[in-house]
């Protein structure tokens, strides 16, 4: 029986490591000016993007921080902080927030099946303990299963699940840590591959986040300097087919800042800065160039000729060590991993809120180059956020093109004051 995926995510979740084998195919190490760079064979620029299992654990799951252009590591928090920073939930302003996403998924394309939900909520224990929890849901839609001349045998509903709790403590009146654990759900279906069982997957993961914020007077106008700093998804490995080689999940590394100003009673504004990078390994390339300018086996690619490349071999701590030195073009090829965003928000009278955001990833790692747009209401308990994605690049699709997304947020009471005098 083979797999006629409709559904283009379906197709890139399910073929992770056949794509990741064939980037490093197409790859070659080669001395370019006196240095090892990787390329294609022709010497043009080589794409080396770092693939993983479950990659809808890093889609944004909210339209606040979404049209922030993905920031919100130390932007001011709310029940969606959850994905980015646990330990910032220890400074949300209310005692108890709830939260409600919806993300109509590859909508462009006319597909009204496939969507991301989310849902997310925090509370105060006291003025120093926080506890917090997500579900997130996501559906790729209804798939046909074909047998091998494209008979029709059955149809699937592939749907991912992740679940998710954090206790966050303020250790100080700026400063807060969180630990938060995961339980992660992954079904593409079941039957036979190419003689494989295809069955859903399982793995646990958690989330280590510390958050500081310093507060600021300028020209005797209130502000606020943030900064967090997140290890995220960071657990065992996964597999849908059990004589599989178990791929990773996206563990990453996040910093981010933001800096928040009062201009006066009615008037504020956030410049936030996030950058990220996934802790996996970086797939290695099977050629390189000898001294002779010969194209030959890289020997470091499978080192124990098993059939595996090294790189899918190493275990959880190691890989998450040294993917941050493990780049076959050096530390150039480091640097073209990080991912920037760059997001701003204005409220007025803190009731209505503008949003602008850029999100920035090199075209030798996947390429996701957008703009996003939103506003926000609050009323009472009630908030609504909106957000809408724009690609930065004309010829460039994204699954959120052509796409409206919203966030509901409901708060109730005051969250306690830090007690300064109290031990513990």
């Amino acid at each position: 029986m083979s797999l006629r995926f409709l559904k283009a995510c379906g197709v890139l979740t399910a073929l992770l490591s056949i794509c990741a084998d064939q980037v490093s195919a197409q790859c070659v190490l080669k001395f370019i000016n006196g240095s090892q760079q990787l390329v294609q064979p022709d010497g043009s620029p080589c794409s080396n993007t770092i693939i993983t299992a479950v990659p809808f654990l890093r889609i944004i799951p909210d339209a606040r921080f979404g049209a922030m252009g993905d920031v919100g590591i130390a932007v001011d928090p709310d029940p969606n902080s959850m994905h980015f920073n646990s330990s910032n939930l220890s400074f949300g302003a209310k005692d108890f927030s709830f939260s409600a996403t919806y993300t109509p998924w590859l909508r462009a394309l006319g597909l009204n099946d496939v969507f991301l939900a989310y849902l997310s909520t925090y509370k105060h224990i006291d003025d120093r303990q926080t506890i917090g929890g997500s579900l997130r849901y996501f559906s790729l839609g209804q798939i046909q299963y074909t047998d091998d001349q494209g008979n029709p045998l059955q149809m699937v509903r592939p749907r991912e699940m992740e679940l998710a709790f954090a206790y966050s403590r303020k250790m100080s009146e700026n400063f807060s840590t969180s630990l938060a654990l995961k339980y992660i759900f992954s079904s593409l279906g079941t039957g036979a591959v190419n003689g494989d069982i295809l069955t859903p997957a399982h793995a646990f993961g958690a989330d280590i986040s510390f958050t500081y914020r310093q507060p600021l007077k300028i020209a005797d106008k209130k502000a606020n300097l943030n900064f967090g700093l997140v290890f995220s998804n960071l657990g065992s490995k996964i597999s849908y087919i059990k004589s599989a080689n178990r791929d990773y999940i996206p563990a990453n590394f996040g910093f981010g800042t933001a800096f928040d100003y009062n201009f006066d009673d009615h008037n504020s504004l956030t410049i936030a800065v996030d950058i990220n990078k996934l802790m996996v390994p970086t797939p290695i390339p099977r050629t390189m160039e000898d001294d002779q300018g010969n194209f030959v086996a890289n020997p470091e690619y499978d080192t124990d000729g098993n059939g595996i490349p090294d790189y899918k071999e190493k275990s959880v701590p190691v890989s998450i060590f040294s993917s941050f030195g493990d780049a076959a073009g050096g530390a150039g090829e480091e640097f073209r991993e990080l991912m920037y965003s760059i997001g701003m928000e204005y409220w007025y009278n803190k009731q209505f809120a503008v949003r602008f955001g850029h999100y920035n990833e090199h075209k030798t790692k996947g390429n996701r180059k957008f703009f996003t747009v939103g506003l926000g209401i609050r009323y009472n308990i009630f908030n609504i956020n909106f957000s809408y994605l724009i690609p930065a690049v004309a010829a460039q699709r994204n699954p959120l093109d052509n796409t409206l997304r919203f966030s509901l947020i409901f708060d109730f009471g005051q969250a306690p004051m830090f007690n300064k005098k109290k031990k513990g």
